[in-house]
């Protein structure tokens, strides 16, 4: 179904919000703040006139690439969803009137991918929308004076929102420092294991360079992805991963991420999901190309596969098929969801994941920082502190990103201003597990089932874990 994002669409369906309670404390508290997410979001920040993306997402076609059906039926779905394009478009360009130019330009990519595979004449209608939508983009990153950063009121009402608790920008932002403290002492004890006597920065250096070429990069994934699902299932610490999952690259639309997981989603039939990882553009330049693929560094890998399948967004969404919650299964917080797997990233180097290896906890703390620093630019740069040149610099300088990858880090931060959630909600889920630690009984994989019973909850309702329903 493509969403009805143009203004009137949009009002008519914060109009609808609200209903009957439920009868669950908890259940009744998750839909009330995603409602009030809801209104924040498109009612008083009008996100759908200035992030592309929420369009762009509505159009994209890759969800039926997915075997969550019969091949004929996702066809004939995939056909309905195309032929809705026009709509889209035309509501898509009806409301994006405030793009800041940079958010123009960096969603540009995943726009042009939205037309991947469709044919010239038996889609020329829907093609020609899309290339509407397309010039729209284009004339907006060239002409739009509208200013990149929310500002601090607006970036405030969208966090507090969105995880059901108040937020304080600058305790954040000090948070965020500390952590980042933190990770660098985690990545030098690392790096001082591997080279004894040789400075951080070439050690990372050297790491970085370790990595599969262009050919290679998805063979080693999936070799990774069955390790960290073998390991988490014997482990103890976590309910079961089950099902398939497949590794293979992105569609064009979503390249716009390095890695990402594709779930076979709750109340769909059971389906292989997919750890989606994109490789570079063949085209580009030798060099270009190694700065991308040093992302997928020897090191960092496991991380990044632990974080994306087991015990990360794989074995997450496994658990939310098994439970009995509409309102559990359906409603996820970004801020737990991500957080989740960043969290279980550092809880693999803890119990034994690779045990002895120091470049896993390089690779750890290298995905860390670079969670970190997305933390410390999303506010910077909404708050009108940061330029994206420099949130790029400090990808470079503080987390370790080179070239096209550190410049895609902080271009993301202007169209994804909430993409400090990983840092954000691994540090809630650590916080509650210290507080949960000296309840008599604690476990460990009993504090894994309690917060995967809740589903991906607001970070504000975490507690619900811990005290009597």
């Amino acid at each position: 179904m493509v969403q009805d994002l143009s203004p009137d669409g949009v009002q008519s369906g914060l109009n609808r919000l609200g209903g009957s309670a439920y009868d669950d404390p908890h259940d009744e508290a998750h839909v009330v703040a995603f409602e009030q997410r809801a209104r924040v979001t498109f009612g008083e920040l009008a996100l759908h006139r200035r992030n592309p993306l929420l369009h762009v997402n509505n159009l994209d076609l890759a969800c039926y690439d997915r075997e969550y059906a019969p091949a004929a039926d996702r066809a004939e779905a995939k056909a309905r969803h195309l032929a809705a394009w026009p709509d889209g478009v035309d509501a898509a360009i009806g409301a994006l009137d405030a793009v800041p130019a940079p958010v123009a330009e960096a969603c540009l990519g995943g726009a042009v991918g939205l037309a991947a595979g469709l044919h010239p004449d038996r889609d020329a209608v829907p093609l020609a929308a899309h290339a509407r939508l397309v010039e729209h983009l284009r004339t907006l990153a060239a002409t739009s004076e509208a200013p990149v950063e929310l500002g601090a009121d607006a970036l405030t009402a969208l966090l507090s929102s969105a995880e059901a608790v108040p937020v304080d920008l600058g305790a954040l932002a000090d948070t965020g420092e500390a952590e980042l403290t933190r990770l660098r002492e985690l990545l030098d004890d690392a790096c001082a294991r591997i080279a004894p006597g040789q400075p951080t920065p070439v050690t990372v250096a050297q790491l970085v360079a370790d990595h599969p070429d262009l050919d290679g990069v998805l063979a080693e994934a999936q070799a990774v992805t069955d390790e960290v699902i073998a390991w988490s299932n014997t482990s103890g610490l976590m309910p079961p991963t089950d099902g398939v999952c497949l590794v293979g690259p992105a569609p064009e639309s979503r390249q716009w991420a390095m890695a990402m997981m594709d779930w076979a989603a709750p109340y769909e039939l059971d389906a292989p999901s997919w750890y989606h990882v994109t490789p570079p553009d063949r085209n580009w330049p030798p060099e270009e190309q190694a700065e991308w693929l040093s992302v997928f560094n020897r090191a960092s890998l496991p991380a990044i596969t632990v974080h994306e399948v087991a015990p990360g967004h794989f074995t997450h969404g496994r658990a939310l098929r098994r439970l009995d919650s509409d309102v559990r299964r359906l409603l996820l917080s970004d801020a737990f969801a991500e957080g989740w797997a960043h969290y279980v990233e550092e809880l693999a180097l803890e119990e034994g994941f690779r045990a002895g290896d120091p470049r896993f906890a390089a690779g750890v703390a290298l995905e860390a920082l670079v969670r970190v620093v997305r933390l410390l630019c999303a506010i910077g740069l909404h708050t009108g502190a940061m330029t994206v040149p420099e949130a790029t610099q400090r990808f470079t300088d503080q987390a370790f990103l080179a070239g096209p990858a550190a410049l895609s880090e902080a271009r993301r931060g202007t169209f994804d201003p909430t993409y400090g959630r990983y840092t954000w909600g691994k540090l809630a889920i650590r916080d509650l597990r210290e507080r949960a630690s000296a309840s008599p009984g604690f476990t460990l994989r009993g504090f894994h089932d309690a917060l995967l019973a809740l589903g991906s909850p607001p970070l504000g309702l975490l507690d619900t874990a811990f005290r009597p329903s």
